[in-house]
């Protein structure tokens, strides 16, 4: 009698550079934050007209990013209060990466698709 084959074990992630990288920047929010910094430092209302995130999403994302070492945060104590967000050196450093994606995407993938 047969042994019931056991699916293979789910590799760790850092078993891969690319999985591990895109645990940390792969959401939708997350690229899209990124992508709207390398454009220089922006206060929250900004980010949110230009990503379209709610506020609640991009308040999340932008902790997210900031535990992790890619966004920092800075007060402006006037009045009114305001904060800016801008890339670190981390953050900074995927620029050729989303310059690389921006240059696939116009090879590979058709107009309808770059506008959603």
């Amino acid at each position: 009698m047969s042994r019931p084959q056991t699916p293979p074990q789910e590799e760790q992630s850092d078993a891969c550079p690319v999985i591990a990288s895109l645990e940390q920047i792969g959401s939708k929010w997350r690229l899209a934050v990124l992508h709207e910094l390398l454009e220089g430092e922006q206060r929250f209302n900004e980010l949110k007209r230009s990503t379209g995130a709610n506020a609640r999403t991009l308040s999340r994302v932008l902790d997210d990013l900031g535990e992790m070492g890619f966004v920092e945060r800075r007060m402006e104590e006037d009045a009114p209060i305001a904060t800016y967000y801008s890339l670190t050196a981390k953050g900074e450093s995927l620029e050729p990466v989303f310059d690389e994606i921006d240059c696939w995407a116009g090879s590979w993938l058709e107009g309808d698709e770059l506008s959603r």
